[in-house]
């Protein structure tokens, strides 16, 4: 069996990029997570205790995206999934995408971002 938590468009405000604009402002993100991890356990007791708190993964995506403040996204992505990976030895895999909502280019497109898979 594969189990996936999905959990999808956390808004964050933080200073992220490459230009002076960018170092001075916070822009909006949006963080995508799919953590891979059994939850059969959790579903046949009803119990938290047997699963990933989602509640607490989502505090700790936003707080390295928040205190980071990284140049690229690509080092950002990269951060999240290894926090995640590091908090529960259960978790198999995690896939974590960041995107800018506003990206700072003079072209009209929704966002820019940036996506990644760690495992055990």
């Amino acid at each position: 069996m594969i189990d996936v938590i999905e959990l999808r468009a956390l808004r964050c405000e933080v200073i992220i990029g490459l230009l002076e604009h960018e170092r001075e402002n916070l822009q909006p993100i949006a963080i995508d997570m799919d953590i891979r991890r059994s939850f059969e356990r959790a579903a046949h007791s009803d119990d938290v205790a047997h699963t990933t708190n989602y509640a607490l993964l989502i505090s700790l995506a936003e707080r390295v995206a928040v205190e980071g403040k990284f140049l690229l996204l690509e080092t950002l992505v990269t951060r999240i999934a290894q926090a995640i990976l590091d908090f529960d030895a259960e978790i198999d895999a995690v896939t974590v995408a960041v995107r800018k909502l506003q990206p700072p280019v003079p072209e009209t497109i929704a966002t820019v971002g940036v996506r990644t898979t760690l495992t055990r």
